[in-house]
């Protein structure tokens, strides 16, 4: 009797009877989908909450400088596993191969009821609340069908609930936008793709204009002596050591003093959402020419691109606006950044430096950023439903292809079914505040199953190989494990609700396995 072999996971084919997706993306659309999924609407938005949380000019700098370490770590070691494994549903697959298939499905799970269409649903109606700026008919109070007003519920430390359920002018125009995405995407990834590119490209256009703006003139003495000041004594100010900052344990629980480790730690919420997503390229790998180098590439260039013009925006907002404010103050500068008007701090800088004509400019960019993104997301995760079908681990029509186009056609409609779901329920909201803790708990995962491929399949076909292994990939595990375990403690309305979900996807995995009894056909191969 012969023992099992298992061949090198490179080696792997699909079976001769599955549907095969295309290779059509090439370098330049690779690096455009990380692009463009990962700037939407934050970096315009999240610095507010930074900078009253951090209190100082340079640890807001600092928030992104660690969201920037730690986000370059995971995309140089999702390179290797990408090479090593280029098929659709990315991260999935590779939480399958390494540790599992529970742990694959429940990545899958949290992705298609929280992380991914929770995402979508929040970027598509941003972009009909921006739309309101040019038609204020378009607005989340201007309601067509207001079905209740679900009330607050406090639990421990959490408050669920205080939502409105129903059809609004906003959320409407963002179920039409994702449907759209949704039914274009049908068409190939090449239209899809073709849309991306356009949409990325003029996002990060914007971008690098606002930066230039507020590097050029948008610079103002106020802001120079308020953020930096002589010896750049204001810029390390509230940043030693020594320094304590106040968080709220919770909901209307206790404040307490922490040190900067720490503030640094419960800021990434914003910081780390706001640079997410750079793994959807990885979804994507069946159709992506030359996977083994593209997308490891792809993967370094959208990041770092992203992950400088992040850096640089936040100076940028530095050199135009004083960090502390008043939240009465009657102009963009007496506010501040910290209180930014409904903490829209790119629309305050702008303001700044073009005054009245400032938020409809950045209306405008915010209009291309968020529809890009919801462009890249909608294409990225129907990828991973179908690979989970595949699998049988979900719903049987999602694993075919569209005959003629060859997409997954059910998985794009079924996301887009669950996004409207989430925008009419209007639940997307604080669905987001859990998707950060529980996509860098799955970011852990996959990087520590790295450690365990290399170890179990040490003879595997790698054609990239993770650049510091294993000191950068074991950095990036003690720094997120830092982040939850903080996370954990002084923020649990971000975090214990998101763990409950993902603990509910255990008798789903064991519910779906039971009624689709079929070989894995990548597991194992027989000798």
């Amino acid at each position: 009797m012969t023992t099992p072999k298992l061949t090198p996971i490179s080696e792997f084919q699909s079976p001769a009877n599955s549907p095969q997706l295309v290779p059509s993306l090439g370098l330049f659309s690779s690096t455009a989908l990380v692009i463009g999924s990962m700037i939407g609407s934050g970096i315009f938005i999240v610095e507010a909450d930074i900078a009253r949380g951090t209190d100082s000019p340079a640890l807001l700098l600092g928030a992104w400088v660690v969201t920037g370490v730690l986000t370059m770590i995971g995309a140089l070691s999702y390179g290797e596993l990408a090479a090593m494994m280029p098929r659709a549903g990315g991260q999935y697959v590779y939480l399958r191969e390494s540790l599992g298939p529970l742990w694959g499905f429940l990545y899958g799970w949290t992705l298609f009821l929280v992380i991914q269409t929770g995402t979508i649903a929040a970027v598509c109606v941003a972009f009909g609340k921006f739309l309101g700026v040019f038609f204020p008919q378009i607005s989340t109070t201007h309601w067509l069908l207001h079905i209740a007003h679900v009330p607050a519920l406090r639990v421990g430390p959490m408050v669920l609930g205080n939502m409105d359920i129903g059809l609004n002018t906003a959320n409407l125009t963002g179920i039409v936008v994702l449907f759209f995405l949704a039914i274009v995407n049908m068409f190939g990834v090449n239209l899809g793709a073709m849309i991306q590119n356009v949409f990325t490209s003029a996002k990060a256009l914007s971008l690098a204009g606002l930066v230039l703006l507020a590097f050029t003139v948008g610079r103002n003495a106020t802001a120079w002596a308020a953020n930096f000041g002589p010896g750049l004594s204001q810029f390390w100010k509230n940043a030693g050591w020594s320094s304590l900052h106040p968080v709220q344990v919770g909901v209307g629980g206790p404040i307490v003093w922490v040190n900067l480790l720490v503030i640094l730690a419960v800021v990434q919420t914003g910081s780390l959402f706001s640079a997410d997503a750079w793994n959807n390229i990885t979804f994507t790998a069946g159709e992506v020419k030359n996977p083994k180098r593209n997308i490891p590439l792809s993967l370094v260039l959208g990041t770092g691109f992203v992950l400088t013009v992040y850096f640089l925006a936040s100076l940028g907002y530095l050199l135009v606006l004083p960090l502390h404010g008043d939240p009465n103050g009657a102009t963009v500068l007496a506010r501040g950044i910290q209180y930014a008007s409904e903490d829209r701090v790119g629309t305050a800088a702008l303001e700044q430096i073009f005054h009245s004509a400032g938020a409809w400019l950045m209306a405008g960019a915010i209009l291309i950023s968020t529809f890009g993104c919801a462009n890249g997301l909608t294409l990225a995760g129907a990828r991973v439903y179908y690979a989970m079908s595949r699998d049988g681990l979900f719903f049987k029509s999602v694993g075919k292809l569209h005959p003629k186009f060859k997409t997954p056609a059910a998985g794009l409609l079924i996301q887009a079914v669950w996004a409207t779901f989430l925008c009419l329920s209007g639940s997307y909201g604080q669905l987001l505040d859990y998707i950060i803790f529980a996509a860098l708990f799955f970011y852990m995962l996959t990087i520590f199953g790295l450690f365990v491929l290399r170890f179990k399949r040490p003879n595997a076909v790698r054609p990239y190989k993770a650049l510091g292994y294993p000191i950068l990939p074991a950095l990036y595990i003690a720094m997120a494990g830092w982040i939850c375990i903080v996370l954990l403690r002084y923020k649990p309305q971000y975090t214990w609700p998101g763990m409950v979900l993902v603990v509910l996807g255990i008798p789903v995995y064991f519910f779906w396995s039971s009624i689709n009894k079929q070989p894995k056909p990548y597991l194992h191969a027989k000798e």
